[in-house]
């Protein structure tokens, strides 16, 4: 007897409707076969499924069986096809009514005692079965919740085979689970950390927020110990709130990934990753033999911080150009292309020197400037490029370290932030781009204009400083976003002079 049942596999971050043929015959001796593009986890299965059945009291049959997964060109990974397997097999045995399954997407991994453990990427499943029309989605119980939160589709979760063979069988009158989206994002919007626990940098600080409100990339440079790291983890907290559509986004790429936490359903703070500078190209922005996200798309939405900026090889640096130019990745091979999403603020912070102490009035900097030279041009120009802002990172005095006054809290300075987001996006409304570091010539011209004593000053300071075209226009961008924290139309000098300061690396000759 012949059984369909729809399942799924994941390509990128979407998911794929697999039809899940599964033909049993009496003819010739017992075997059990797997077609369609298999990986080892997939062939493997027929064990678990084996087992699964026996000790839960089901007969396996002893006769010719064949699984194709459809389509097959497609190829298909990992063990979330064992349960859609035994279901099938318990169709084709008239265990369960052929048309009990009709519409249901199952998926799920089996244990040898029948338990289904959780599988990776439910929420991308529980998206295609919505768009699909589909009655139902069948998944491991942990998976439930991540699921859950897409509305428009009816989402049931199960601790073991028996339990929904039943539930086919109209023995069990489960309910399909019902979240509250509101009180998810929430529970799930709490940051740790605060911009109150930094004592003193209070024009880094401006810069930071200045940085948040544009979308702009930002560089920190200074000596050890100065903060970077501890100010760089609180950029999430000041960023403005994540709507739910971008917490889906964000979810949906650390399930494929199998990193999101089980009593975290949906991702609803602001992603900070900060990779450590051995790792590889492919980590960074993804692929691999079998294709994964990398920390660029991890970052979606959020932050990408990158310490010791000088310290990442050459090759892993230049691989950010594409995302940091267009917001997402792709990763081409001979079969296939997968676009992975990667709209990330990056920080980066390094020191000024080798030794770390150039210009630090309490430490005597070791480093000739050839050394210093050679260590700033492990920082290829094109990087610097898509970076608007540089800012010093000052050694804390210890005055400042030992005063008990705390800075603004991270909710203060997000509310400025998102009024300045409100502002850029009721702009750009018609221009296809949400924040001022996405402006390109057009817009700069049009959005940009500056008044007179503003012109003089940035005419000065290209004449006396050095200034580059590409300088140029990072200023005028950077200055945009100071007047709209300001609520002002117009960009005014004082506007242009603090978005001068925010070049040091242009303004420096070594």
């Amino acid at each position: 007897m012949l059984s369909k049942i729809l399942s799924a596999a994941l390509i990128g971050i979407d998911a794929h409707v697999v039809d899940v043929e599964v033909d049993i015959t009496s003819r010739g001796l017992p075997h059990f076969s797997t077609v369609g593009l298999p990986d080892a986890a997939v062939k493997e299965s027929k064990e678990r499924v084996k087992s699964a059945l026996k000790n839960t009291g089901f007969n396996f049959p002893l006769k010719q069986i064949t699984v194709n997964l459809a389509p097959a060109d497609i190829k298909k990974e990992g063990s979330a096809f064992d349960l859609p397997i035994a279901i099938g097999i318990a169709v084709a045995e008239g265990v369960i009514e052929k048309g009990a399954i009709n519409g249901y997407m199952i998926s799920g991994e089996l244990s040898l005692d029948g338990k289904i453990k959780p599988v990776k990427g439910a929420l991308s499943m529980a998206i295609k079965a919505r768009d699909d029309k589909l009655k139902g989605l069948v998944i491991p119980k942990e998976n439930e919740r991540e699921a859950g939160v897409v509305k428009g589709i009816d989402v049931f979760g199960f601790e073991s085979l028996p339990e929904l063979i039943d539930f086919f069988n109209d023995k069990n009158t489960k309910k399909p689970i019902d979240i509250d989206i509101s009180e998810i994002m929430k529970e799930n919007s709490v940051y740790l950390n605060d911009f109150s626990d930094v004592k003193g940098q209070e024009q880094v600080k401006r810069a930071l927020e200045v940085s948040a409100a544009g979308g702009h990339n930002i560089l920190l440079i200074g000596p050890p110990g100065s903060g970077k790291t501890m100010l760089a983890k609180r950029i999430p907290t000041i960023l403005s709130d994540m709507t739910f559509e971008e917490a889906l986004q964000t979810t949906r790429i650390h399930s494929v990934v199998g990193i999101l936490k089980r009593k975290q359903p949906l991702f609803a703070t602001r992603p900070f990753r900060s990779p450590h500078h051995t790792l590889s190209d492919v980590a960074m922005v993804g692929g691999g033999q079998i294709p994964r996200p990398g920390e660029v798309s991890l970052a979606h939405n959020g932050v990408l911080f990158l310490d010791e900026l000088p310290e990442f090889k050459r090759n892993v640096l230049e691989v950010l150009r594409q995302p940091l130019e267009d917001a997402s990745v792709t990763i081409s091979r001979a079969v296939s292309s997968i676009t992975y999403p990667a709209s990330i603020m990056l920080v980066c912070a390094m020191n000024p020197c080798p030794c770390g102490y150039l210009g630090d009035p309490k430490h005597q900097c070791t480093c000739s400037p050839s050394q210093i030279h050679r260590y700033r041009q492990r920082v290829s120009g094109p990087l610097l490029d898509r970076i608007d802002i540089h800012v010093e990172v000052p050694a804390v005095p210890y005055k400042e370290l030992s005063n008990e006054y705390c800075g603004e809290p991270s909710e203060i300075i997000r509310s400025r932030v998102q009024n300045a987001k409100e502002t850029q996006t009721e702009r750009f409304l018609k221009e296809h781009i949400y924040s001022n570091s996405m402006m390109a010539s057009r817009q700069i011209k049009k959005y940009c204009r500056l008044e007179a004593d503003a012109q003089s000053i940035l005419e000065a300071a290209m004449h006396k400083l050095g200034l580059s075209a590409r300088a140029y226009t990072r200023i005028l961008k950077v200055s945009r976003t100071i007047a709209d924290l300001e609520g002002s139309e117009g960009i005014n000098a004082e506007h242009v002079s603090e978005a001068i300061q925010y070049r040091t690396l242009d303004r420096e000759v070594v």
